[in-house]
């Protein structure tokens, strides 16, 4: 309700947006960053005609597509929103797209609530906009001054609000929010301004027109006692239809040229190569293949190769600093225009994006991201480096990809698959160097695993993972030469996973081990084990993983530390061996 009135002005003269041609890719985009006012958001459609009044009521009813918050099962809906702080950071990708890969004049504009403009993520949105001079970017708060429990900090302090977006960068224009002369002018004002993106800031009050709620605390996310007494304070029931401007069909979305003798690289048999080099590489390649390709890094791209990319293709590389939620929120709003990012940073970082992800997902979202610098085996930097739980948090992101490769060419082929892959595809990468097995013509699968040695003789199956297939091998020569006969499986695709493979293993060895360079929790130790639960087999398994706090040192070291290197495999082999012998 307080917002209402912004929504109106915005529909009757300013967005350009043709509802029964969604997919159009000249029309603006409007996000609800503020995912909570979904009730003004769908009067929005249906004053556009995109919905029926009947499909109106069925608001927040099981099965239907007008859920509590917005998502994309309803067109032109963008992304799903309801998490604050997220809509104007994806704002910033979809302008992004505008401006430097689609090069159409569409426009972005982001309702904001004033509760949210707490979260970081708000202002790292700000600072990027603003560096990246955004001025098809329009962001709209809504300073009702009201939250769920409380006032919000700045209350209506419009001056307080104003100096910190323009300190950052924006053109900020300050008006009351019920006042349609005002707001016209601002709509106005933001179409014309040039070389900055610009931030409508409204003076509003929550639930405005009702007086059992306007500007009353307490009252957030609750029905009114009496409501047909409000429907008649506002006016009584009408039947509003609001022709909304249709968008310039002029030019088209800007396609890369891509030369036709371009492939993906490959290395030999032995080399020592890092996957993340082999990342940045095949990334590159890749965008020499495919004009829809793009990259994102976090100002780390000397570490995870995508500077590579970055190097050959500048026009389709984000740098976007370190701001890992702005990272996702951009590349979620760049795949809303049907580009295909790639993003990355270390591992451990993507934690702090973490709700990002999540919300990606419910978007149904086709993300392409590649943590480098996991688990203790990345040496001296320490703990606060060392990604330990990203597989188990990739993991449970709802239809999820989650690879971990152990060498070059695996890292080559799986890069290949995540572009034509839909949903979040995560690759895990080293930085060590590790030698390559795999040839470079042998088939990598998502879903697959690659046996490193095994006969139908098996005693026991080691399965690893990145850095721990090597270990494994060192600890299968030690056991083969006490005559313990050893299969090892690099089970490099942990979501989803090879789940006939590792039936077999525990059919005809009866004894696994899982080895990885991660925490016990949710890791590939539990990917095998859940597997194994839906699969008419059995097995002894034993789960080797990082169990302690690990510290800085040399890689050797601390995987020796953390029982994860060839001699804690052997050791468990040996024990899980003597169990089942024992057993027998």
């Amino acid at each position: 309700m307080s917002a209402a009135d912004l929504l109106a002005v915005l529909l009757d003269g300013y967005l350009e947006l043709d509802y029964t041609e969604p997919d159009d890719p000249h029309r603006d985009h409007l996000i609800f960053s503020k995912g909570h006012a979904s009730p003004l958001y769908y009067a929005v459609l249906k004053a556009a005609g995109a919905i029926t009044d009947e499909e109106l009521l069925t608001f927040r009813r099981f099965g239907r597509r007008l859920e509590g918050h917005p998502t994309p099962k309803i067109p032109p809906t963008d992304v799903a929103t309801g998490s604050l702080g997220q809509g104007l950071p994806i704002g910033v990708g979809v302008a992004l797209a505008g401006k430097r890969l689609d090069r159409l004049p569409y426009r972005v504009w982001v309702l904001c609530g004033d509760s949210e403009m707490a979260e970081g993520s708000i202002w790292e949105a700000f600072q990027h906009a603003a560096w990246e001079g955004l001025d098809n970017l329009t962001a709209i708060v809504d300073v009702n001054r009201l939250g769920q429990t409380r006032e919000t900090m700045l209350g209506w302090d419009m001056d307080g609000y104003a100096e910190r977006v323009r300190a950052f960068g924006w053109h900020a224009i300050v008006i009351n929010g019920h006042d349609l002369g005002e707001i016209d002018s601002a709509y106005a004002e933001a179409v014309r301004t040039t070389g900055s993106p610009t931030v409508v800031l409204a003076r509003t009050m929550k639930g405005r027109g009702v007086k059992a709620v306007e500007n009353q605390p307490g009252k957030h996310g609750k029905p009114l006692d009496d409501p047909e007494e409000a429907i008649a304070e506002l006016g009584g029931e009408r039947d509003l239809r609001v022709s909304v401007a249709k968008p310039d069909a002029t030019g088209q979305p800007h396609q890369f040229r891509v030369g036709d003798d371009g492939k993906l690289p490959s290395w030999s048999l032995g080399e020592e190569v890092a996957t993340r080099m082999a990342y940045g590489e095949t990334l590159a390649a890749l965008g020499s293949l495919r004009g829809d390709v793009v990259a994102l890094d976090g100002e780390v791209s000397n570490s995870t190769y995508s500077e590579l990319f970055a190097e050959k293709h500048p026009d389709r590389y984000f740098e976007m600093f370190i701001a890992e939620q702005q990272l996702i929120a951009a590349a979620v709003g760049l795949q809303v225009r049907h580009w295909v990012p790639f993003a990355s940073t270390f591992a451990a970082f993507f934690t702090r994006a973490y709700d990002f992800i999540r919300m990606a997902a419910i978007s149904r979202a086709k993300l392409c991201l590649c943590g480098s610098h996991a688990g203790v085996s990345i040496g001296e930097d320490g703990p606060s480096q060392m990604a330990l739980e990203d597989l188990a948090a990739m993991r449970a992101v709802y239809g999820s990809t989650v690879l971990h490769p152990s060498d070059a060419n695996q890292t080559a082929r799986l890069v290949a698959q995540m572009a034509d892959r839909e949903g979040i595809c995560y690759l895990r990468t080293l930085r060590g160097k590790t030698p390559v097995r795999t040839p470079p013509e042998e088939e990598v699968p998502i879903g697959g695993s690659r046996t490193v040695r095994g006969s139908d003789d098996d005693d026991v199956t080691i399965v690893a993972c990145g850095v721990t297939v090597e270990e494994a091998e060192k600890a299968a020569d030690a056991l083969e030469a006490r005559g313990v006969r050893v299969r090892v499986i690099d089970c490099y695709s942990i979501k989803p996973i090879d789940a006939d493979a590792l039936a077999r293993a525990a059919r005809e060895t009866g004894a696994i081990v899982t080895v990885e360079d991660h925490w016990p929790e949710g890791g590939l130790g539990d990917a095998v084990l859940s597997a194994l639960a839906d699969q008419d087999a059995q097995a002894r398994v034993r789960k080797l993983a990082v169990s302690g706090m690990p510290g800085s040192g040399k890689p050797a070291e601390l995987m020796h530390a953390a029982g994860i290197d060839a001699d804690a495999i052997e050791e468990a082999v040996r024990s899980v061996v003597a169990v089942a012998h024992a057993a027998s």
